[in-house]
């Protein structure tokens, strides 16, 4: 009997199919069939009943599962107690962040990082949602912070905040104490991303539940390309405060919060649910979750840490 045995009870219990098990541990169903036989030799029981439908666990199994669950949390404790004892981590953690969390948290994370743990490298990346959480499937990132993903066994998932949007234009007159109906922006011109982004769905049912119809549109699917373009008098747009704040500071921005209705969405951090937190990507989360919370209190990020965000 040996630990990767174990892994493959264990997902082959929750999936209730060796394909899905192999996609999901990115190998081949043979491999998983035969450590499923090996172990059911070894153990002279039958651990699954097959069927069309795929596999079911049987009373005996999940005797031997509940083993191997716990098993596995042992080795897993084991590991953390002695990476936690060491002074300063080492190594690397893969954050991946939307383009907006990128602009607002990328240097100060960095700074805090490098003060506490010199030695700890960190990797960066920027993409939509759906990207991000398919990296993470894949083991290509150890820590991912988006918005809301739908909720799925793999994924491990620590709320944050409820993030406020604003309205955002080149124009001075918006302020912040001053909210601006959402029915208004109905014959604005826009900068948006296209509809395959997460805020553009976001402001398509503020728009809906407003009862507009909005047709001035200019597409930009980059923070970049966003910003600039409303900069430039292109359009007005909607942006989490926090993301434009220097320029604002800059008077080259001006912010308002959107009433009738407030978009909003909810900010999370997300580990994948199928492999072991190394301390050192924990760190790396609940470093970002502290930063969040000094950022919601002094007034630069709009939005309402939620009580769950418990360190991980």
């Amino acid at each position: 009997m040996d630990i990767s045995q174990l892994v493959t009870l264990v997902h082959v219990a929750e999936l209730g199919s060796i394909s899905k098990a192999a996609d999901r541990l990115n190998t081949v169903q043979p491999a998983l069939s035969r450590q499923i036989r090996l172990l059911e030799q070894e153990l002279g029981v039958l651990l699954f009943e097959r069927h069309g439908r795929g596999m079911t666990i049987t009373e005996t199994g999940q005797d031997v599962l509940d083993h191997a669950v716990r098993v596995l949390a042992e080795l897993d404790a084991m590991r953390r107690s002695v990476e936690e004892g060491r002074t300063s981590f080492r190594g690397m953690v893969r954050i991946g962040t939307t383009p907006t969390v990128a602009e607002i948290v990328t240097v100060p994370l960095m700074q805090r990082i490098r003060q506490a743990h010199p030695n700890l490298n960190i990797r960066f990346s920027s993409a939509f949602s759906g990207y991000l959480l398919d990296w993470l499937k894949r083991g290509e990132l150890d820590i991912v912070v988006t918005y809301d993903p739908p909720p799925a066994k793999s994924l491990r998932v620590t709320p944050v905040m409820m993030e406020q949007l604003y309205l955002v234009s080149s124009r001075p007159g918006l302020s912040p104490d001053r909210p601006v109906q959402f029915a208004k922006l109905a014959d604005e011109q826009l900068v948006l991303p296209s509809p395959r982004h997460g805020l553009r769905e976001i402001f398509d049912e503020c728009a809906r539940r407003a009862g507009i119809v909005y047709t001035h549109v200019v597409e930009a699917d980059s923070f970049a390309a966003m910003t600039d373009l409303t900069c430039a008098g292109f359009g007005a747009t909607m942006l989490p405060l926090a993301s434009i704040h220097r320029m604002i500071r800059e008077g080259r921005l001006f912010a308002a919060p959107l009433t009738d209705p407030t978009p909003e969405r909810k900010l999370v951090v997300c580990y994948s649910a199928d492999r072991p937190v190394s301390p050192a990507a924990r760190y790396v989360g609940n470093t970002f979750i502290e930063i969040a919370t000094a950022l919601v209190n002094a007034g630069i990020w709009g939005g309402q840490m939620l009580a769950a965000n418990k360190k991980v």
